[in-house]
């Protein structure tokens, strides 16, 4: 792995395996363009960083993050709505992103809300696809927190439906994922929906 210090003095990029330079230079001469052409002298080096940064996920722990949590005896809703997130399908390695919104229903311990929007940005950060992306999420939560119940919507547009393929911009993809008291009881369900505008 390296990382290479920007002609800008910018700090150094995260780290890669240097033979992705040369698979990126290749890539670019497959679509019918010149490595080493000005513009694009530099791409290569950009793109491994970029991508080394979109997929930092992999590397990370979110059951270490929902770790730091405290014991408060609330075993009321908790909710964190409208959570931006980018991520990449794997099927096509591009983009789609949009707004996760995460509830639980604490049985005494709970957890700081940046840690949730951390544990979805480490999931999101992988190469994913949405339904297992909101399912991880909402399991996650569950085992970490030993929550009475979860619920996981998320709401995404998928850059290889909209800028390439069937070309359908605006479509969006709704998945949720619903665990314990949210999955068995209608109410507490319905509560959330309500709750985060669904």
């Amino acid at each position: 792995m390296t990382s290479t210090q920007a002609p800008s003095g910018r700090s150094t990029d995260p780290p890669y395996d240097p033979s992705l330079l040369e698979t990126l230079r290749t890539m670019i001469r497959q679509v019918g363009e010149d490595p080493d052409r000005e513009g694009l002298l530099e791409t290569p080096r950009r793109m491994a960083a970029m991508y080394a940064e979109l997929f930092e996920g992999s590397h990370l722990d979110p059951v270490e993050v929902l770790s730091v949590g405290f014991e408060e005896g609330h075993d009321e809703m908790v909710i964190l709505k409208d959570i931006p997130f980018y991520s990449m399908c794997e099927h096509h390695f591009l983009p789609f992103h949009g707004e996760a919104h995460v509830g639980y229903l604490p049985d005494g311990r709970i957890v700081g809300l940046s840690k949730i929007a951390r544990a979805v940005e480490i999931f999101a950060r992988r190469p994913q696809v949405q339904e297992r992306l909101t399912t991880q999420i909402s399991e996650c939560i569950e085992q970490v927190l030993n929550a009475k119940g979860v619920g996981v919507v998320i709401e995404a547009e998928h850059l290889c439906m909209t800028a390439r393929g069937i070309r359908k911009p605006g479509s969006t993809m709704v998945t949720s994922s619903m665990r314990g008291h949210f999955r068995e009881d209608d109410r507490t369900r319905q509560e959330f929906l309500s709750l985060i505008g669904y």
